[in-house]
């Protein structure tokens, strides 16, 4: 159980609703209540427990903080948040039935083969797909950090090190 933290930035925040000390923090000012959501950062330890609504809290965004775990965490694995702020290790990001479309043209992964012409004659066989890196937009899980300490089951404190 780690109290240790090296916060780099830490912000000044008004509480929208009652945060638990050491949890994930919305950028509305109320403690995470959705499972993957983004954060502004981690509420660090408060005067009173928990923070109350309209209470000026701080909250590391950059560097280290102390978080609290939903589950066994792996020392160096990325972490996402459960439905109630706490770390948890994130899930392996796998792609499901991607579909490409070139001009006109849609190729679904796993379709049957695709047979057509063009100008320079006939085509047909099974598509085949080569994915390059993801980038843009946002990915279906919130990647908060990285685990700097083992935990080995919930409502442990852990350092972390924030994305």
């Amino acid at each position: 159980m780690s109290q240790q933290a090296r916060p780099l930035l830490s912000l000044s925040v008004v509480s929208t609703a009652a945060i638990a000390q050491y949890r994930g923090v919305t950028y509305a000012g109320a403690q995470v209540a959705a499972a993957n959501a983004k954060c502004i950062g981690i509420a660090e330890r408060p005067t009173s427990t928990p923070y109350i609504v309209g209470e000026v809290m701080s909250v590391t965004s950059k560097g280290t903080a102390i978080a609290e775990s939903g589950g066994a965490i792996v020392v160096g694995s990325a972490l996402a948040f459960d439905g109630s702020g706490r770390v948890v290790q994130a899930s392996a990001f796998a792609i499901a039935s991607p579909t490409v479309a070139v001009g006109s043209l849609v190729i679904t992964t796993g379709a049957v083969a695709v047979t057509g012409s063009t100008a320079s004659g006939p085509i047909s066989g099974a598509p085949s797909v080569t994915m390059g890196a993801l980038s843009g937009g946002d990915l279906p899980q919130y990647i908060v950090g990285y685990a700097l300490q083992a935990a080995a089951g919930t409502s442990e404190f852990i350092e972390i090190l924030l994305n």
